[in-house]
């Protein structure tokens, strides 16, 4: 469960993002996709667990559609957009419903809202509005002016502060020993990995 929880956060950052820049409209429909397949596998006993986390991995996905398809060049509703499935996993687990997908979709929430935290802290803010309006040959002018940020002293502090706080949360979770934390926990740690590939890929441009 911790591997497909990880491996379901990296969908959205490889596969959709690059869906919804061009078809928004598709990406919010296969949202409809998702859900089915979740209701779907949730009936079936062998394949209750994947249905059960197909259902966070729908709202993730819906909400990730919404903002990247319409409104990422205003990264201060990026956190509002993606927390708008989350009056609807709190009830789902005061009801004992998709608990596995609920966790699954908070422990992604917890790990954009971190990763967004430090845009905020470092003020990398205007070089993402840069890059969602950013013509090819201009990317990776930006994308130094934001290592530039990075690697000062406080950009530096705050990359260990919360890439221990990533660490310590997912960890956590994997303690608890139950499907629910393990999901969670994979959408926590993966976001280490995604956050630390797009540091590589800003670094080699």
């Amino acid at each position: 469960m911790f591997s497909a929880g990880a491996f379901l956060v990296s969908v959205p950052v490889f596969f959709e993002a690059p869906l919804v820049r061009y078809l928004p409209w598709l990406s919010v429909l296969l949202s409809a996709g998702w859900a089915g397949l979740s209701i779907f596998l949730s009936k079936q006993r062998k394949t209750a667990l994947w249905g059960d986390l197909l259902v966070g991995f729908t709202w993730t996905w819906l909400c990730g559609a919404i903002f990247w398809g319409w409104w990422r060049w205003e990264p201060a509703l990026h956190i509002p957009i993606e927390a708008a499935a989350l009056p609807i996993a709190l009830f789902g687990l005061r009801a004992n419903w998709a608990k596995i997908g609920n966790f699954f979709y908070l422990g992604s929430l917890v790990g954009t809202a971190i990763t967004d935290l430090y845009f905020y802290i470092v003020n990398l803010m205007p070089e993402w509005k840069a890059l969602m309006v950013a013509e090819p040959d201009e990317v990776g002018t930006i994308f130094q002016l934001a290592l530039a940020k990075m690697y000062m002293p406080w950009g530096m502090a705050w990359t260990a502060i919360l890439l221990t706080s990533l660490l310590f949360i997912g960890l956590f979770g994997l303690i608890q020993r139950s499907s629910k934390w393990m999901a969670f926990s994979g959408a926590v740690l993966s976001t280490i990995l995604v956050d630390g590939l797009f540091w590589v890929a800003a670094t080699l441009s």
